[in-house]
């Protein structure tokens, strides 16, 4: 089809459509750099307001105080572990749960798939959970960032609703070369599973390397802290120097720097890693999300 044989109105929409996700995207990506200008600003000239884009006053005062301190790494390190080990567990036990749910034969699966669905609605409440860390041994140490995380109901029903569109001869041709079903689970269901697999995996590293609350319930001990947790107590220590204008050296310290700059600084230490890891699983990720549509 040339273009002189394209309708008018066909035109009008490709043209209203460009638009409208052009000043989405613009919507998006704005906060994201108004961020970044503020976190490459003074933090005293930050205070007048009128930055956008671009920094009025280059400085890297805020990225000097959250990268002068060695517990940065470590923090990093006890995040960048959490987010390795919790999310490969975490997509293993589930994705296996989730085949077993999709196995046509195995008559437990209805009522298997409803217990785990009660617990979407269902919990024991925080002082219950915390008393059970505590008896199984969990807290003080790394194993509480990912053995809790094990499995995820919601999770395993998205991978389940994938694993159940697979042709079920393959399974069956498997079973009757002697395959046992965790060799089917490894040589089959995950190679052919990865769009759901890449998924669930972006939203379960996002979910790991965001968490600090659980950081800071069950390691008050302080001795595996994630980089998370650091920067929000430094972040908090900036804030209370605001308010201590009689301490001169402490003013000092922190005179070209204020929670504004500071908070835009971590915000986007924070976010760069998942958006560095992010375009080599997007075309994973794309085809996770049209889970549940209808096929052609």
């Amino acid at each position: 089809m040339t273009s002189r044989s394209v309708p008018w109105s066909q035109r009008l929409f490709d043209i209203v459509n460009i638009l409208v996700l052009s000043l989405f995207g613009i919507a998006v990506a704005y906060p994201f750099f108004n961020l970044l200008a503020l976190s490459l600003n003074d933090g005293a000239d930050a205070a007048r307001g009128g930055i956008y884009i671009f920094p009025r006053v280059f400085s890297l005062d805020a990225y000097k105080l959250l990268f002068e301190n060695s517990k940065l790494l470590e923090g990093f390190g006890w995040s960048a572990l959490r987010v390795a080990v919790g999310t490969s567990t975490s997509l293993f036990v589930t994705g296996l749960l989730a085949y077993i749910v999709s196995v046509r034969h195995f008559s437990g699966r209805k009522f298997l798939r409803v217990l785990f669905l009660v617990t979407m609605y269902f919990n024991g409440g925080l002082i219950p959970t915390y008393l059970l860390m505590v008896k199984l041994g969990l807290t003080d140490s790394f194993h509480v960032y990912w053995i809790p995380s094990l499995i995820s109901a919601y999770y395993m029903l998205l991978m389940s609703s994938y694993i159940s569109e697979l042709p079920e001869a393959l399974f069956e041709s498997a079973r009757i070369d002697g395959a046992t079903e965790l060799k089917i689970y490894i040589r089959l269901v995950l190679p052919m599973s990865l769009p759901v697999f890449a998924a669930i995996f972006i939203y379960s590293a996002v979910a790991h390397w965001n968490s600090w609350f659980d950081v800071v319930l069950y390691n008050s001990s302080g001795h595996y802290d994630t980089l998370q947790v650091y920067l929000r107590r430094l972040l908090l220590e900036v804030e209370a120097s605001q308010q201590i204008m009689d301490q001169q050296l402490l003013h000092q310290k922190f005179n070209s720097l204020s929670p504004l700059t500071l908070r835009a600084a971590t915000t986007i230490v924070v976010t760069a890693p998942i958006l560095l890891v992010y375009p080599f699983l997007q075309k994973y990720f794309i085809g996770g999300l049209t889970i549940g549509s209808v096929k052609g």
